[in-house]
């Protein structure tokens, strides 16, 4: 790990200068300034503001970075994170990416600046590189709902192929053979997963999936909806809609009974996810459970384990799997 002795070896000032550069106090040169800067970024040092902790070479704080813990499902993960937090005996602190690469980058160096112990990452569109390399600079960095094979051993994600196959799976089983999805716009890979996971299920039965009967859309409530109201209007006939989370399809029931058509009469319908939420609607959402706030209490306790020292390198990989939850949503027409 790059040191302030590295940084002012390199630049061939005192180590005096550079923490005067680094806090912007005290005289220092315009192009001493330049220069102790440039070598800071080029050396990837980060100053650490818990001088007491780094004397100690101990940490009493966790951070989380989430795309926005407004939303139930990543309130959920941060509830996660924050239990193992307690478990450990550890301060958290949480920051936002809002779904934006850069501000996530931004939420990182903020969390490594408060010399977090680890750090639970939720990422959904920074480069593979980049995490790769911020892996192998922070070693309690643990991504979530994530999976890349040459940090497998820093990734606690699930397996969105088989939790689809087992939804389609229970329609199936319920006696549907009419079939349309709605799923979400956003480019990330569970939604790929899914959709593959699906055709791949009816596949195997002898059922294929027409395009025209998939629907992309936001993934909320709203999205749910507004994607179930262009099925219709493109004409698609089905008597099974599965929803890429609990949102979609509670907008997606809002959507059907709108047009006049009966959950579960007409058509059954199934979330993913497992949000409180899916109680609350009538009639009670049949959903696949996403286990994210286990997933973040098991996901916490990994990032402090590599943030030891004395932390032993392991290709183990940790693959969570989704349960099919049973409620009223889907009619059984076998």
């Amino acid at each position: 790990m790059t040191t302030i002795n590295d940084v002012a070896k390199v630049s061939g000032v005192s180590i005096a200068t550079v923490s005067r550069v680094i806090h912007n106090k005290g005289k220092v040169g315009d192009a001493c300034r330049a220069r102790v800067k440039k070598i800071i970024e080029e050396l990837g040092y980060r100053p650490n503001n818990n001088a007491s902790s780094l004397a100690g070479n101990t940490s009493n704080t966790i951070g989380v970075v989430t795309p926005s813990i407004s939303m139930s499902f990543f309130g959920s993960l941060a509830s996660g994170v924050e239990k193992g937090a307690r478990e450990n005996n550890l301060k958290l602190l949480m920051a936002n990416s809002l779904y934006e690469t850069e501000s996530e980058l931004r939420a990182i160096d903020s969390l490594r600046d408060n010399n977090c112990k680890a750090i639970i990452l939720h990422s959904e569109y920074s480069d593979e590189k980049i995490l790769i390399k911020l892996a192998g600079e922070i070693p309690g960095l643990v991504l979530i709902n994530r999976f890349i094979p040459e940090i497998a051993n820093r990734c606690v994600w699930l397996d969105n192929t088989s939790g689809s196959q087992i939804a389609t799976k229970y329609l199936l089983d319920s006696g549907h053979k009419n079939f349309a999805v709605i799923t979400s716009i956003y480019q990330n890979r569970d939604p790929s997963h899914r959709v593959d996971g699906i055709k791949s299920t009816l596949d195997k039965n002898g059922i294929k999936l027409l395009e025209n009967n998939i629907e992309e859309a936001s993934s909320n409530m709203d999205g749910g909806e507004q994607a179930v109201k262009a099925l219709l209007a493109k004409g698609c006939k089905f008597d099974a809609l599965l929803a890429y989370n609990d949102l979609m399809a509670i907008g997606a029931i809002h959507a059907l009974f709108d047009a006049g058509l009966r959950v579960p009469e007409d058509v059954s319908v199934i979330g993913f996810d497992d949000l409180s939420i899916g109680i609350a609607c009538r009639p009670r959402l049949t959903t696949m459970h996403y286990p994210i706030e286990e997933m973040a209490i098991y996901a916490t306790n990994l990032a402090i384990k590599l943030s030891e020292p004395d932390a032993i390198p392991s290709k183990q990989t940790h693959l969570f799997i989704a349960d099919l939850v049973i409620r009223d949503s889907v009619k059984d027409k076998s």
